[in-house]
């Protein structure tokens, strides 16, 4: 786990570096001398001497490439889940299911009720 942390920071670094390395060259000219048209920089034709800086990019691009498969594959071999290792949650205990219960019946009065008749019209 430690070496995937150091590994992580060696490339972050890397990372950096390759992007200083890349950005303090000097530019080629504009567009046309990068596809053939207008004056070369360099005395003895097209292709100028390695640079102590392009020596560098092309380090730090290996570098950066070994990096990075080196952390697909070290990233692939950690578990597959954050709770792989964790027990599965037990199924929730529940009363056992019987058929509804019927409706209790209303009692009926031992004693008849006394209904008085209308009162005759006046």
């Amino acid at each position: 786990m430690i070496l995937y942390y150091l590994l992580s920071t060696f490339y972050v670094v890397t990372c950096l570096i390759l992007l200083m390395v890349i950005l303090l060259q000097q530019g080629k000219g504009d567009m046309a001398a990068a596809f053939g048209g207008g004056s070369s920089q360099s005395a003895f034709g097209a292709r100028a001497g390695a640079t102590v800086l392009s020596k560098a990019t092309a380090v730090m691009a290996v570098l950066f490439m070994v990096g990075a498969m080196a952390l697909a594959l070290m990233g692939q071999r950690g578990p597959g889940s954050v709770v792989s290792g964790a027990a599965a949650p037990r199924a929730p205990v529940s009363a056992p299911v019987s058929a509804p219960k019927a409706p209790a019946p209303t009692p009926t009065p031992t004693a008849p009720l006394k209904t008085t008749p209308p009162a005759p019209p006046k």
